[in-house]
């Protein structure tokens, strides 16, 4: 795990190079002419740059309208009578030019490799803390999620405000700090742990070494890959069934009886979360493009959040309910009532569902400007929030029950590679939202709502057929689960 976090300090710090990104061109007339951002949020203004001067320039569906066009530069620009590129921009680095995206691409592939090293670790940690039909392993790996969503609450927040007033750099730079905090924090508080944390053998200091430099060497294939997006949007919906099958299998020919069983139906609640992973996970694209979009960020009369913060949404919701639903897990279990495992996930499926469809009724109440308030997004929030804690933490810990004990890693690792297929599939839901923006503003925001509303009633209806399948089958599940509830 401290070699994950490590990664991850670095990967952020190295976020925080923001660069100049790319540069916008429209060519009209047969001429090419930079576009150019300064500004952020709603200060940003655009300018149309040629030999002689900067000219303020706005876009329409119909036209762009040039402000003091002169000589051969139009006031106005039919929208059929230009087209828009871009080129990226590079850095120079001792006379040699390095596009500014590759750093972007390396921070990209350390936190990568971090979280492959930290993430299903860490989960596997917590269960160690609790004995086998602990009734209180639900609850703790739902303050286990209180805790990291305490930290997404406040990166938000800070990261968030920081990077769309002053610049991403001190938004990524601030996270950097956070992380390194966060990595003080736990060596010095890994006594507590009494051992769990600790390989069953310990390591040779040569040996530990050894994964320091594995780690090192895979950066370079995963500082590679994450710029093949085609390429990768096409393995991973193959690699990942894939696996899935190969472990379904290994399920049936390397277990008996209720081991077997137990591994199955894990695996099949594997399947459903991908369902709701790559409908929560809207959240990092379509919702927070509609936030920037196609809402009123107005908190009250004066007072306005930007689009990033829209994100501690989801965290301050966790951080305000993990407690109660922990609390209710263990009240309902100690009179028998608690849901079982296969229900609360087809629950959370369902909740996620309905949290699109109350942005679409929103959609009504959007004025002339094509804002919906703000509210609506709190509450889509609010409902994918108790879903995820009907499922994520309760997902955690089902893998560490349901899974045989020589592969309780091997499973939290399907576990957290299953959500690597949600985000692909989320990443092609989110496409189906995109409009025609000239340096990063929206040219028919009527439009471009209207775009939301088809995309958000679409994955509503998804989420919720999920959860009444899951439903329906859940009966089956749970005789497959055994002593497990």
């Amino acid at each position: 795990m401290t070699i994950g976090a490590v990664f991850l300090v670095l990967g952020h710090f190295g976020m925080a190079f923001e660069g100049r990104g790319t540069v916008q061109e429209i060519t009209f007339q047969g001429a090419t002419y930079d576009i150019v951002s300064e500004g952020r949020g709603d200060n940003r203004e655009l300018f149309l740059v040629t030999d002689e001067a900067r000219l303020p320039v706005s876009f329409s569906p119909e036209a762009m309208t040039v402000e003091g066009a002169a000589g051969n530069i139009p006031a106005s620009v039919a929208t059929a009578d230009y087209t828009l590129s871009t080129r990226p921009d590079v850095a120079n680095i001792g006379g040699i030019e390095i596009p500014f995206e590759q750093i972007l691409y390396l921070s990209l592939a350390l936190i990568i490799i971090g979280v492959g090293f930290l993430k299903a670790n860490i989960s596997t940690t917590v269960g160690s803390l609790y004995g086998e039909n602990d009734p209180r392993r639900d609850g703790g790996f739902t303050i286990f999620y209180m805790g990291i969503n305490l930290g997404a609450f406040f990166a938000t927040l800070i990261c968030g405000w920081l990077g769309q007033t002053y610049g991403w750099a001190y938004g990524f730079g601030a996270a950097g700090v956070g992380m390194t905090l966060g990595l003080i924090q736990y060596l010095m508080g890994q006594k507590h742990l009494k051992g769990k944390a600790d390989p069953p053998k310990p390591l040779s200091a040569g040996f530990e070494g050894l994964f320091w430099i594995l780690g090192l060497i895979a950066v370079i294939p995963a500082w590679l890959l994450v710029q093949q997006t085609e390429l990768m949007e096409q393995a991973l919906p193959i690699l990942v069934p894939a696996l899935f099958l190969l472990v379904f299998g290994f399920a049936l020919v390397g277990f008996k009886g209720v081991e077997r069983t137990k591994m199955l139906a894990a695996l099949i609640l594997v399947f459903f979360s991908v369902v709701f992973w790559m409908l929560f996970e809207q959240a990092g694209s379509s919702l927070s493009l509609f936030a920037e979009r196609n809402t009123d960020l107005t908190i009250v009369p004066g007072v306005t959040m930007t689009a990033a913060q829209t994100q501690s949404f989801n965290a301050g919701f966790i951080v305000l309910l993990a407690l109660p639903f922990s609390a209710m897990w263990i009240w309902l279990a100690k009179r028998k009532l608690e849901p079982s495992t296969p229900v609360k996930f087809a629950l959370g499926l369902i909740q996620v569902g309905l949290g699109f469809f109350v942005l679409v009724f929103g959609a009504q109440f959007a004025g002339d400007d094509f804002q919906v308030p703000l509210i609506f997004l709190a509450l889509l929030y609010l409902l994918h929030t108790t879903g995820e804690l009907f499922l994520s933490p309760v997902g955690l810990s089902m893998i560490t029950k349901l899974s045989a004990a020589r592969v309780v890693g091997l499973m939290m690792g399907v576990w957290f590679l299953s959500s690597s297929l949600a985000h692909i599939l989320a990443a092609i839901i989110a496409q189906q939202t995109s409009s025609e923006t000239v340096a990063g503003q929206v040219v028919d925001l009527g439009g471009q709502l209207q775009s939301y509303v088809d995309t958000f009633t679409q994955v509503g209806i998804w989420g919720i057929a999920a959860g009444v399948v899951l439903l329906a089958i859940s009966p089956f599940l749970k005789k497959w689960m055994g002593d497990v509830h």
